[in-house]
C-alpha cells in the first residue's frame, strides 16, 4: 500500500517497538524491593498505570512540567493505595525508576526482524514524547540504536506530539517531505492524528486493543507491518 510512496519511516518508540509496560513492571519489581515498599507488584502496577497515562496525557498537553509528572505519578499512587511515604521515598524512587528502567531491554515481539526487513528499503527514524537521555539508553541497550538516521524526542524539538512543529522538525531534519513519510505508532491522538494533521501518511500499531477507526489503517502486531510496505 506504501511500497511506491514511501521513502521514510519514522516510528514512535514507547508501547510501538520499545516494549514500555514490561520493562517498567520490571522496574517497580525490583525498586519495591530495595526501597522496602510493603506493596504487591501487581496492587502498586494497578493503581500506577492509569494514574501514569493521565500524567502523560497532562504532560503531552503542557499542562505538567516533567518533573512533575515522575514525582506526582508517584505521589498519587501511593496516596490511592493508602500507603504512607515521605516526599523523599518518592523523590529517590523517581530517580532510581529512571536508572534502573533503561536497563530492561525488552521490545515487541518482531521488533528487531521488522527493522531487519525495512532497514534496506526505507530510511528509518524516531519520533518520541520521551526524554532526551532516556531515549536514547533504551534504543541502545536493547540494540536498536543503529537502525535509525534520524532521532526527534520532544525536549529537542521544543514540543510533544501531536503537536505538527515536532514532525516538522523531525522531516527537516531527515530531509524528506510529509508526502515521501509514513508514521507508525500506537497512539491515535499523538502519532496517527499528529502525523496526519501535518501531512504524513500513517499506520496505526493498535497493541492495546482500542476502538477500530478509519483514521489509518490497523495492524494489530509488528509482522503484519511488513503488508504494508
Amino acid at each position: 500500500m506504501f511500497k511506491d510512496r514511501v521513502t521514510d519511516v519514522f516510528f514512535d518508540l514507547d508501547h510501538t517497538l520499545w516494549d514500555f509496560e514490561k520493562n517498567s513492571a520490571l522496574t517497580f519489581e525490583r525498586l519495591l524491593v530495595d526501597f522496602k515498599v510493603a506493596i504487591p507488584l501487581a496492587v502498586f502496577l494497578e493503581a500506577y498505570i492509569p494514574i501514569n497515562l493521565k500524567y502523560w496525557r497532562m504532560y503531552r498537553n503542557g499542562e505538567v512540567s516533567k518533573e512533575t509528572l515522575r514525582y506526582e505519578r508517584l505521589k498519587y499512587t501511593f496516596d490511592h493505595l493508602s500507603y504512607s511515604a515521605t516526599d523523599s521515598l518518592i523523590h529517590q524512587m523517581a530517580d532510581r525508576y529512571m536508572e534502573v528502567l533503561t536497563t530492561f531491554n525488552h521490545v515487541f515481539p518482531g521488533a528487531h526482524n521488522l527493522l531487519d526487513y525495512l532497514q534496506p528499503k526505507y530510511r528509518l527514524h524516531i519520533i518520541t514524547n520521551g526524554f532526551t537521555e532516556v531515549q536514547t539508553k533504551k534504543m541502545k541497550h536493547s540494540n536498536m540504536d543503529h537502525y535509525f538516521e534520524v532521532i526527534v524526542d520532544s525536549e529537542l524539538a521544543g514540543v510533544k506530539k501531536p503537536h505538527p512543529k515536532i514532525f516538522k522538525k523531525a522531516l527537516d531534519m531527515a530531509g524528506v517531505s510529509a508526502a515521501q513519510s509514513l508514521m507508525i505508532g500506537d497512539s491515535l491522538e499523538a502519532d496517527i492524528l499528529g502525523a496526519k494533521a501535518a501531512g504524513l501518511q500513517v499506520l496505526h500499531f493498535n497493541a492495546h486493543g482500542e476502538d477500530t477507526h478509519s483514521h489509518a489503517p490497523i495492524v494489530h502486531s509488528l509482522e503484519e507491518i511488513k503488508q504494508y510496505l
